[in-house]
């Protein structure tokens, strides 16, 4: 039977029907085939933690604050591997994304409304990827801002064809560009010769964070384009796309092995976003240059600032892959939570259009009034958008995955279950915090 009719037959729909379970997983007790076999979801997922929008949180909180909020960045990674891990959990064991559990789950009216949060999640994240990836071509190849915004709506071709080539080459295309943006960054901290003891200090954690308004502000950003609520959609559904034994043992073995997936790739995009504010600290800070929140300035400063030409060119290119990257995954999830909560389809390439045209307008009309100061402030509101919308995701996540009658066997334990909902109450805790400083009250 065609593995993308199990599902159908079950008479339910599967997850990205079109490589549901096409990737086959070897039968062999091998450690490195099975964890090779099981190697890619974990990156595409990893792709979020690393986007545009990390890169204008993580470049305002370096400048502005040194290496303090470096415990933000390890705080939200650690969120996001465990919370990744309940998203992977809960697609292997159960056999449904976290759109179609919560459509089984709730009544329609409390579903839509989680679709709509969900999709101005999506739009937030495209807007950072748009404005990331026109501010890349700008320096690259001085395309102007607004044109750089409407010619990201061609990425719709590169999308069609990496799907068309099969779901392991566009594993394979997004580990490259992983690849190449953190081989960037690494030679930029060559450069910068940050002091390794003020980077560590950087990842303990401080008071300050909180107590200051301008400080939370950057941090919530940072949280918002670190733990994004769109990546754990994404993640439930893409662990669909191997082929493991449906018995116990197999989904054991699966969600085992989805787990180290998922980590492995998190800790790369650790590197990567701690690497941003480590530049940004190293070079910026240090000199006094705390005004440096815009990604153009960033470029600007680095080669005279470092004395290196290729530290500027490498930075821009980084950005480039960062933000093409990003837009895949987008994409992906896109499908996933339309499909998800509402049980229908539409072709890949209008879903996506849709998608990008939606974080296009903003963008071109903040361009062109606003220019580069207001681009820049767009991309921070926009991962602190997205933070807000992250409780929306977490606690049916959390939910879901605690619950035995959903989960049997597999539900979380008791250390993992309150772990979770820690997490999810320091979410909500930061963003109430966040709303009752825009608010003024004290």
């Amino acid at each position: 039977m065609n593995p993308a009719r199990e599902a159908y037959v079950l008479g339910r729909r599967a997850s990205l029907p079109e490589v549901f379970r096409s990737i086959a997983v070897p039968r062999s007790p091998h450690f490195w085939r099975k964890l090779g076999a099981f190697s890619g979801p974990g990156y595409l997922v990893a792709v979020g933690y690393m986007d545009p929008g990390n890169w204008a949180t993580d470049l305002a909180g370096g400048s502005s604050f040194g290496y303090t909020l470096l415990s933000v960045i390890l705080l939200s990674n650690i969120m996001a591997i465990v919370l990744q891990s309940l998203a992977a959990r809960l697609g292997i064991v159960t056999g449904r994304d976290l759109a179609q559990a919560c459509r089984d789950a709730y009544n329609r009216p409390v579903g839509l409304a989680l679709w709509v949060l969900c999709e101005l999640a999506i739009v937030a994240c495209d807007l950072a990827e748009v404005i990331g990836t026109a501010i890349a071509l700008q320096l690259l190849f001085g395309i102007p801002l607004v044109w750089g915004v409407c010619l990201t709506a061609l990425d719709v071709l590169l999308i069609l064809l990496l799907q068309q080539r099969g779901f392991r080459k566009l594993e394979a295309f997004i580990v490259a560009l992983l690849l190449i943006i953190a081989g960037c960054f690494a030679f930029e901290l060559f450069l910068s010769q940050p002091v390794i003891g003020d980077v560590l200090r950087g990842f303990v954690p401080s008071t300050e964070v909180v107590a200051n308004p301008a400080m939370l502000y950057i941090a919530i950003g940072i949280l918002g384009a670190t733990v994004m609520p769109h990546n754990l959609y994404l993640h439930s559904a893409i662990v669909q796309t191997r082929a493991f034994d449906r018995s116990d043992a197999g989904k054991r073995e699966a969600v085992r092995f989805a787990t180290l997936d998922s980590t492995i790739a998190l800790m790369l995009a650790l590197f990567i976003n701690a690497a941003i504010l480590i530049l940004a600290a190293s070079t910026f800070h240090v000199a006094g240059r705390s005004d440096v929140a815009e990604i153009q300035d960033a470029y600007q400063l680095l080669t005279p600032m470092l004395g290196v030409t290729a530290a500027s060119t490498l930075f821009a290119v980084a950005l480039l892959a960062s933000g093409q990257n990003s837009t895949i995954t987008a994409t992906l999830a896109g499908q996933i939570v339309m499909e998800g909560f509402l049980n229908i389809r539409l072709p890949g390439w209008l879903r996506r259009l849709i998608t990008r045209l939606l974080a296009i307008i903003p963008a071109v009309a903040v361009a062109a009034l606003y220019g580069e100061s207001g681009t820049a402030k767009l991309l921070v509101l926009s991962q602190v958008v997205l933070s807000m919308q992250l409780p929306f995701a977490v606690i049916p996540l959390v939910q879901f995955t605690s619950d035995r009658a959903k989960m049997g066997g597999f539900a979380n334990p008791l250390w993992l279950k309150w772990g979770a909902w820690l997490i999810a109450a320091i979410i909500v805790c930061l963003n109430l915090k966040l709303l009752a400083d825009v608010a003024g009250i004290t």
